[in-house]
């Protein structure tokens, strides 16, 4: 037996959004993990692992496979959660509808609450059910825009600590005509301030290159507004850390996310770095380019 507490993550979310890479993920970061635990079974699971004291770090799949899922759950995790042994924390993956929608077309699988109906009414229901867990978890990954690598990377900077992970910050770019990010904790318009788009040199340009990034920051609004921004943002974080939360994630939006967006992640993110393990992401910051290469 061991007096070193028990880091329990459980991984959950939407069918489809990727708990199999997660799970996968986990093994490669040294977790002991179980696929399709049922959860009247996680107390007992727990008591076997406090008496073995030679495992620190477990990662469980729960989902709809699990019997009694949505009465049991919940219940399980808390009673686990009001001990000292043990550390929980709930990730939940999610996706937009499309997307899901999209992966059971190319897998060809049938969604376990529409084995015999249309696919839609499986995945609304599901998310309907899925709603006061997903409230719950202490970190949200929407997986609709990453690759099985990317899903595998972000989890790797999430969980990364032995027992206990950093808190740490998400800062991503995005833009507004393709769809606000679910995941993200706080979202910002950047879309106030003169757009380089329609500076013929900074068009097939983004926020990443010297001249767009010194052009949006040259503004004067644009400078009072990051210094107010910035400022609360440094206040706000300790309190999230108070609460509990491992990451926060910071969305930037302007209109198609490659310009305004981009230039204020990437110096948001880099001057958060002396205080927070950062992951600057930009997720629309192509996506015009491919349109165009398309049409």
């Amino acid at each position: 037996m061991t007096d070193q507490p028990l880091n329990l993550v459980v991984i959950t979310g939407m069918s489809g959004a990727g708990k199999t890479v997660a799970i996968q993920s986990f093994e490669d970061l040294g977790y002991f993990c179980v696929d399709n635990m049922p959860p009247a079974l996680l107390p007992k699971f727990g008591e076997l692992l406090k008496e073995s004291g030679k495992i620190t770090k477990v990662a469980l799949v729960v989902d709809l496979r699990s019997q009694a899922f949505y009465d049991q759950i919940i219940d399980m995790l808390a009673n686990l959660d009001s001990t000292a042994f043990v550390t929980t924390q709930i990730l939940f993956l999610d996706a937009t509808d499309a997307e899901l929608v999209s992966r059971y077309k190319e897998t060809r699988r049938s969604h376990p609450l529409a084995m015999e109906g249309r696919l839609m009414d499986g995945i609304k229901k599901e998310r309907a059910l899925l709603t006061e867990l997903r409230n719950r978890a202490q970190v949200v990954i929407d997986t609709t825009n990453l690759s099985p690598r990317q899903l595998r990377e972000k989890l790797f900077v999430t969980f990364k600590s032995a027992s206990h992970p950093t808190f740490h910050l998400e800062v991503m770019s995005f833009g507004f005509k393709y769809g606000l990010p679910i995941d993200a904790d706080i979202v910002m318009d950047v879309r106030f301030l003169p757009n380089p788009y329609y500076v013929p040199e900074f068009r097939e340009q983004t926020g990443k290159d010297q001249p767009v990034y010194d052009y949006v920051m040259s503004k004067p609004e644009a400078e009072s507004f990051y210094a107010k921004f910035y400022g609360m943002l440094t206040e706000i974080m300790p309190q999230y850390q108070k609460e509990g939360k491992t990451s926060v994630t910071i969305a930037i939006g302007c209109t198609g996310g490659q310009h305004r967006s981009v230039a204020f992640a990437e110096r948001l993110g880099h001057d958060f770095e002396a205080a927070y393990p950062v992951d600057i992401t930009h997720r629309d910051i192509n996506k015009r380019k491919a349109t165009v290469n398309r049409s």
